[in-house]
């Protein structure tokens, strides 16, 4: 039911409930009014979406557009450097998670061939292979150790530059780069220095690969001769992105949320098949890609509320995931809950194509670092963890962890 509460002014993003929850704001908001009216900091007054039937319901419905060039991007929260825009952003080629059918359509059939769960499956024993040479490494190291560095990161990074066939010698250059793209605080020209960098080495990849096509998918999706250079050059990136810093910050969070929930950890020690149901629950719970944008292309009703046409309207994902009229108990990490129907990869049209193979590195990851280091907890305080909270992915920037050896 809704309830009178303040507007708020910006997207309230103060992690102030702890390191795993939303902010308390955002929590009291979903509460009062889950679909509530927001004033941006450069005035527009558009929308925050929390409650979890508010986001599904939006998420499904295509007049809630993903484009970024059919008005102003109005920002939720300040932003250094940022120029007051006066005109639409042109739209990228390639980038189909910021467009709407029919172009989305086009280019994302493309690719669903490639991520059938049949061929994910194929998959998963290199995978697996991958993980544990990870955690050999980690054995040779002495503790205390960076498990981001030395595990969280290399894993999916290791995995993707597999698949798209980028070369994993690269990695130094192309994880730097997409850092600082990621990353709020960085001024404008920075974050456009970082993204040139990727997108001119992207460029170079694709065009050699549909020169000299090898057994991989950026090669597989060159063949095809109605796509550009440039459209090429665009899904690579949003596929070399989106396929290592969210599944290595779910890895990282996701083992700093174990530990802290030793009890849980204890269970998926003693009982190996709760993993694929607690791999669900950990994205449930921790959600580390959260805000998405959505931009009303007319006036729109949603749960009571009329969205207007032109609004940019904001959707926490991890507030809709945390969300009591939909979870038992939403706020407490359940290895044993049935957390299938959260919206960790989205919903409807640009639901992640990758999220098989995300789940096949998740399962991977934890079972063996679990299984192989018994021991591990946190080599510093809890509260010393260094949080991602400058970045549009959320996760920790380094998880310092120690571990008895033999």
């Amino acid at each position: 039911m809704t309830r009178t509460v303040p507007v708020p002014q910006g997207l309230p993003m103060n992690r102030d409930a702890g390191p795993f929850d939303p902010p308390s704001d955002i929590t009291r908001l979903r509460e009062a009014r889950p679909v509530s009216p927001m004033v941006f900091p450069d005035g527009h007054e558009g929308w925050l979406v929390t409650g979890y039937d508010a986001v599904r319901k939006l998420m499904a419905d295509t007049r809630f557009s993903s484009r970024q060039d059919i008005g102003i991007i109005h920002v939720p929260y300040p932003t250094p450097g940022m120029p007051e825009q006066t005109e639409p952003s042109p739209q990228m080629p390639g980038l189909f998670i910021s467009m709407d059918p029919p172009d989305h359509t086009r280019l994302r059939r493309m690719l669903t061939g490639a991520f059938t769960v049949k061929r994910m499956k194929k998959l998963e024993e290199g995978i697996i292979e991958i993980v544990e040479r990870q955690l050999d490494h980690m054995t040779r190291l002495t503790p205390p150790v960076d498990l981001v560095k030395e595990f969280a990161l290399p894993v999916p990074s290791l995995v993707i530059c597999e698949l798209l066939g980028v070369p994993y010698a690269d990695r130094d250059t192309f994880q730097s780069n997409s850092s600082k793209f990621m990353e709020r605080d960085v001024a404008l020209d920075e974050k456009m220095a970082a993204f040139g960098a990727m997108t001119a080495y992207l460029g170079e990849l694709v065009t050699r690969k549909r020169a000299e096509p090898d057994d991989d998918m950026l090669s597989d999706l060159a063949r095809h001769d109605d796509l550009t250079v440039e459209e090429l050059t665009g899904i690579a990136f949003l596929l070399l992105l989106a396929g290592h810093e969210t599944t290595a910050n779910l890895l990282s969070l996701g083992t700093f949320a174990l530990l802290e929930n030793p009890g849980q950890a204890a269970e998926l020690r003693a009982d190996p098949d709760l993993m694929p149901g607690a791999v669900e629950e950990l994205m449930r719970y921790l959600s580390v890609a959260d805000i998405f944008f959505r931009y009303a292309t007319e006036d729109i009703e949603l749960n009571g509320e009329t969205i207007t046409g032109g609004s940019t309207v904001v959707v926490s994902l991890l507030a809709a995931n945390r969300d009591p009229e939909r979870f038992e108990d939403p706020d407490t990490l359940d290895v044993h809950r049935a957390a299938r129907g959260h919206l960790s990869f989205g919903h409807g049209v640009h639901q992640c194509l990758g999220q098989q193979l995300a789940r096949i590195e998740m399962r991977a990851g934890f079972d063996g670092l679990l299984r192989r280091f018994p021991t591990l907890e946190l080599a510093v305080p809890a509260d010393e963890v260094k949080l991602r909270t400058d970045m549009n992915i959320y996760g920790v920037h380094e998880l310092p962890v120690t571990w008895t050896t033999p």
